[in-house]
């Protein structure tokens, strides 16, 4: 997958059209550049809105991993009305 580009004036490179097929990317669209070694790693990234931000923070995200991890072991309950349900988790 690896192609050759040339530096530009001001650090500018062209993401060649063989790697933007295999990553989607839309011209104004933001990425992340950071130094692995001594590498450079261009990535693209999602911009969220930040009255949605809570729901990528990390105790958000740990806590729907582990829902998935209970629902794939069928750890689950139904229930038959909403009374049953704040019964059972509370009000």
């Amino acid at each position: 997958m690896g192609a050759t580009v040339k530096v530009r004036e001001k650090y500018q490179v062209t993401i060649p059209q063989t790697v933007r097929g295999i990553v989607p990317l839309k011209v104004g669209e933001r990425v992340e550049v950071s130094a692995r070694g001594r590498e450079i790693v261009i990535r693209p990234i999602l911009e969220v809105p930040r009255d949605q931000a809570w729901a990528w923070t990390k105790p958000w995200q740990d806590q729907l991993a582990q829902s998935a991890r209970d629902l794939a072991q069928g750890k689950k309950h139904v229930f038959r009305s909403v009374k049953e349900a704040k019964k059972r988790l509370g009000d």
